[in-house]
């Protein structure tokens, strides 16, 4: 069963920048091809998604927050770090990493982890 960890950053303030990690096990995506996908969920928003990384290593970014993200995996590619830039009290949400083989339809995902951003 392949299981998704979100760190927990806790409380960010305004114009710092935000690392998660989510950190993935139980599977075999070391070997298999799949889209690693972070999301949040705000209140005011709703769900949106955030950016993927694939199994080679392409990334792609949601329009309106490509400026300031970045998707990267480590060399044990079980492990994949989400870091937005100069966080706003807008970016307070949850998180989620989901992992599936697109960027819209997800076959697993992870509990959240709640950011607040606040000064």
């Amino acid at each position: 069963q392949v299981q998704l960890q979100e760190s927990d950053p806790g409380l960010v303030k305004p114009s710092q920048s935000l690392s998660l990690t989510c950190a993935v096990s139980g599977g075999s995506i070391t070997t298999n091809s799949y889209y690693l996908n972070w999301i949040r969920r705000s209140p005011g928003k709703g769900l949106e998604w955030i950016g993927y990384i694939t199994d080679s290593g392409s990334t792609y970014y949601s329009p309106p927050l490509k400026s300031r993200t970045s998707i990267s995996r480590d060399t044990s590619k079980t492990q994949f770090t989400l870091q937005l830039k100069s966080v706003t009290p807008e970016d307070t949400a949850v998180y989620y990493c989901a992992l599936g083989n697109n960027y819209y339809l997800y076959d697993y995902w992870g509990q959240g982890t709640q950011v607040t951003v606040s000064s």
